[in-house]
């Protein structure tokens, strides 16, 4: 393994956009070779994110929603944030409950994950939902959301699919497969 490298000194932060879920700040850096740098990163909430791979019995449970960002309905795990005051643990059986109308009884943390660290200060959880039970919330999406359950076995044929490319759901699924054992 490398030496631990110093970290840049940071010599002025400046927001230059916000909207009402990210702002953009500048940060002006000095590494220590002395080289200046501008660099932009989208900050968010800093409340945390969290992403459930639900098993019951022999199936995943995934759910297909609408995304803004790409235009599409796209195929992914339950996931959503952290309120304030909330556990992660907590959001993430909430989020269960919210989207595909289940709660679960053992939830194992997998990993907590980066989303894009050179722009974006936010991690997200990654949570193994088991022994799931039927338990709905009402929750903030503007249509429901289409539960579609995937046999365990399968799970490498998701791969292949052009509406399940979400990087954290691909991560998820390999986390999950890791730690069920699947082959």
């Amino acid at each position: 393994m490398g030496e631990r490298r110093q970290k840049p000194e940071i010599l002025h932060t400046e927001v230059v956009a916000k909207s009402r879920l990210f702002q953009i700040e500048q940060v002006h850096l000095r590494f220590a070779n002395q080289v200046e740098r501008y660099y932009e990163r989208m900050k968010g909430s800093n409340r945390g994110a969290v992403m459930v791979v639900p098993v019951r019995g022999e199936h995943l449970l995934l759910a297909r929603e609408y995304a803004a960002g790409t235009d599409n309905y796209e195929l992914g795990f339950p996931k959503g944030l952290v309120d304030p005051g909330e556990l992660p643990a907590e959001a993430a059986n909430r989020e269960l409950q919210e989207e595909i109308g289940f709660a679960a009884r053992k939830l194992t943390l997998l990993k907590e994950l980066s989303l894009a660290p050179g722009y974006f200060s936010s991690k997200m959880q990654i949570f193994l939902a088991e022994d799931l039970y039927e338990s709905c919330l009402e929750g903030d999406e503007p249509e429901p959301i289409e539960v579609v359950p995937w046999p365990l076995e399968d799970w490498q044929q998701l791969l292949e699919l052009n509406d399940f490319s979400e990087s954290r759901s691909v991560s998820a699924l390999f986390l999950a497969q890791k730690h069920l054992n699947l082959k």
